[in-house]
């Protein structure tokens, strides 16, 4: 399903280096999934090589990643894992440099991540690492300022959780007074762009989804911090949703 919230495109320019810094910034995109539910199109891409607008999903996210400094990504790679490489190859024509790390066999999220995390050079502290079917403008420095304040293990960027059905507003007369279609609604929900410090490496599962065995974990331990944000935000997850992606898309220069 795509929800969008707050259609702001603008990129912001994430953590400021002064200029000729070579300092490195290493992301981890989660790339390997086979999108049953954007068939036909996963007939023959992964689900984040969905084609938008004529470029993959990924291609957007790579170019929101090097807007807020990211000089290294790794490719989590599984499901007919050849087309990101013939795609990406070594990311110069993208303006990053880029790695993979392939799943011989289904590792589940958190066990990609673990082996991803073995492509991070050692004296690397924190890593960005997203789903790879997410979209967003967020400022980077804003998560990473919340991570460092609270000296966390993981820190999540949060998205307020999109109505899928159309609200209508009545007066105290019972009269209607206005349709809204599919508004935010005053919760929040995981986003799926996080930051980890490096040494979650040996928290994440060797097998399995980090969500519901790590992140439960550090919870409790109160490692974890998260930034709710109205920046702009999508995920999509069916073909009925690609012409919606489309359009939002479009105002994305790249």
């Amino acid at each position: 399903m795509l929800f969008c919230n707050r259609k702001r495109f603008g990129l912001n320019v994430g953590i400021n280096r002064p200029e000729g810094d070579s300092t490195e910034l290493y992301a981890l995109t989660i790339a390997g999934g086979r999108g049953e539910r954007l068939k036909p199109f996963t007939d023959t891409v992964p689900k984040p090589m969905t084609p938008v607008n004529g470029r993959p999903i990924l291609e957007y996210q790579v170019h929101w990643m090097r807007s807020q400094g990211v000089t290294d990504v790794v490719f989590l790679t599984g499901y007919l894992s050849e087309t990101i490489h013939a795609h990406f190859g070594d990311g110069s024509e993208f303006g990053i440099r880029a790695h993979y790390s392939h799943e011989e066999r289904p590792l589940g999220r958190g066990g990609a991540v673990r082996q991803g995390l073995g492509v991070v050079p050692k004296n690397e502290d924190m890593v960005l690492v997203c789903n790879g079917d997410t979209l967003t403008d967020l400022d980077l420095s804003l998560l990473v300022e919340m991570h460092r304040k609270h000296d966390a293990m993981a820190t999540l960027m949060l998205t307020r959780h999109p109505s899928q059905f159309g609200l209508v507003h009545i007066g105290q007369d019972n009269l209607v007074q206005e349709f809204a279609e599919k508004q935010p609604l005053q919760l929040w929900i995981n986003a799926g762009v996080y930051l980890f410090n490096t040494a979650i490496e040996t928290l994440l599962p060797e097998s399995g989804d980090h969500e519901v065995s790590t992140f439960p974990m550090l919870s409790e331990k109160k490692r974890m911090a998260a930034l709710p944000t109205d920046a702009m935000w999508l995920t999509v997850d069916r073909v009925r949703n690609l012409p919606e992606a489309q359009e939002v898309l479009a105002n994305w220069k790249i």
